[in-house]
């Protein structure tokens, strides 16, 4: 990791451009206005730490799998970049790429009982009691309690946004309405909404079906409904996904999956979280609502380089 982050830094300045190498707790605001693009060094998580800083629709993420052997690097360049990336920089002076604004999920929380301010997950293994009383803490540091309007959120969702009870053993009650429509009562193992990014990942492998479930004769169909479950980053639609749902007198599923503009959730919960990018944690306990939706002035430009 290191001799290839060094090897991107060497590339840069051998190019004339100065470059500002900070690590993952120095990352700021300050860092990102200064620089005129970004790289990130490392895998998909380092990408996407890179990304919820970065509020201008037109300054470019270009993330580098500088451990491939230990990362997928599904946001990242393909992977032969990384001992090149000379060859990267030339692509880019020539013109061979083209601009990608991935779409990125918003997120307004008001209502009662609720803290505005995250618990930063990044580079931490919390508890589950490590992680409750984090949000405890941050509770008591900022007063805010009860949001009365919408409050938009400092970060937005490139992968996906993640709510339910901080205990995964103990289910997620909710409420939810999708596209305005009417507000159903649920019961769960928790919401998942996700962008095109984020169609390839946690919402893709939730709502797959897999080959050995079914018969051969049904593979075809299989493969069909797959496909479908992938969509472009750009976008300007989400994807939800209702995770184990408990359908009872109490309790209705009419939806449990599907795209969506816009998806409201109000809690009942206990001991819950929403969950961005699997790196920044909001307390969303009873009373909270939160409305997710795409504005595509929040979208994040990165660069396809052609094959």
């Amino acid at each position: 990791h290191t001799e290839n982050v060094e090897h991107v830094v060497d590339s840069l300045r051998n190019e004339r451009i100065e470059v500002r190498l900070v690590k993952r707790r120095e990352y700021n605001e300050e860092t990102v206005r200064w620089a005129d693009a970004v790289i990130s060094a490392g895998g998909d998580g380092t990408m996407l730490l890179a990304a919820s800083k970065v509020f201008d629709k037109f300054k470019p993420v270009i993330g580098v799998n500088t451990d491939p052997e230990r990362s997928e690097g599904h946001l990242c360049l393909p992977v032969r970049y990384t001992h090149s990336f000379p060859e990267a920089l030339q692509k880019l002076y020539r013109g061979e790429f083209r601009w990608q604004w991935r779409q990125r999920i918003r997120l307004y929380l008001e209502g009662t009982g609720i803290n505005p301010t995250p618990v930063d997950l990044h580079e931490q293994q919390l508890s589950q009691e490590q992680h409750s009383r984090a949000h405890i803490n941050e509770r008591f540091q900022d007063q805010r309690s009860d949001i009365s309007g919408p409050h938009l959120l400092p970060v937005r969702a490139l992968n996906e946004v993640f709510i339910g009870e901080s205990l995964s053993s103990r289910a997620s009650y909710y409420e939810i309405s999708v596209d305005d429509g009417p507000w159903e009562k649920q019961k769960s193992s928790g919401l998942n909404v996700c962008t095109g990014t984020g169609s390839k990942a946690w919402s893709y492998n939730i709502n797959k079906i897999a080959h050995q479930a079914v018969e051969e004769i049904l593979k075809i169909v299989t493969n069909d409904y797959n496909e479908s479950l992938l969509y472009s980053p750009e976008e300007p639609k989400m994807f939800f996904s209702i995770r184990e749902p408990i359908v009872n007198r109490v309790f209705s599923s009419s939806r449990q999956r599907g795209f969506s503009s816009k998806v409201c959730v109000r809690s009942r919960c206990w001991d819950a979280c929403m969950v961005v990018d699997g790196g920044t944690s909001f307390e969303f306990n009873d009373g909270a609502i939160a409305s997710i939706m795409i504005d595509t002035e929040d979208a994040l430009c990165t660069v396809l380089l052609e094959e």
